[in-house]
């Protein structure tokens, strides 16, 4: 069997799966209606705290899952697009100029569908806990973002997609096994440029951190007003 040697953390590798799982339950209960708006509200918390632990992890993770690795300038990007239409690029270690310019996008997209969730409300049962912080015309512009962004959200994740079937159809680059098994053929990736261990201990400390803010946020929000009849 070829040689494979350890790129993406197993943390990295968990926060996308869970993010999947995380964006299509928050889809799905969107769509199921009212009776699951709790579990909607819940996979909303859970997916701020997937993004402030990615966020964290891209100052103090491995190599290859800190934003000092991948975020480049526009000449890199724009070589970076220019390589995608030629079948004989070598494959990137980590994210290419491009692919890390999405990931920035995506969480910054999730973060404010996550955030603005906070505040909304579906004026029957269920409140974003900071939805009594605001006025009612604020409250209804962060509704309006909050199916907006979600709409735009789906078309990026479906250009994602794209991408991975494109680079695994026509530049011949499996991009899905290695975000599974967290490694990648040697001949791709020299010893110097594998990470040696995932780091574990630290991923549990960083994820103690974010879920403890995120319960400190929810729980800390202000009452809901009282109505006198």
């Amino acid at each position: 069997m070829p040689e494979k040697r350890l790129v993406w953390d197993l943390p990295l590798r968990l926060f996308h799966w869970l993010l999947v799982l995380s964006l299509t339950g928050s889809y799905v209960t969107a769509e199921l209606g009212f009776e699951w708006t709790n579990v909607h509200f819940y996979l909303g918390y859970f997916t701020l705290g997937l993004v402030a632990f990615r966020i964290i992890w891209g100052f103090v993770g491995p190599r290859h899952a800190r934003f000092s690795s991948f975020l480049r300038g526009p000449g890199r990007v724009i070589g970076s697009l220019r390589a995608l239409f030629s079948r004989e690029s070598q494959p990137t270690v980590g994210h290419n100029p491009v692919g890390g310019l999405m990931v920035v996008v995506m969480l910054l997209m999730v973060g404010a569908q996550a955030v603005s969730g906070l505040f909304v409300t579906d004026d029957i049962a269920w409140s974003g806990p900071y939805n009594a912080a605001v006025s009612s015309e604020i409250a209804g512009k962060m509704a309006w973002f909050h199916h907006l962004n979600f709409d735009i959200l789906i078309w990026v994740i479906a250009l994602h997609v794209l991408a991975i079937a494109y680079y695994r159809v026509f530049k011949r680059q499996n991009l899905v096994t290695p975000m599974i098994t967290g490694r990648k053929p040697a001949q791709h990736v020299i010893a110097q440029e594998a990470i040696s261990s995932s780091e574990l201990l630290k991923a549990l400390i960083v994820a103690a951190i974010c879920a403890g803010g995120v319960y400190w946020l929810v729980t800390s929000a202000p009452p809901p007003a009282e109505i006198y009849y």
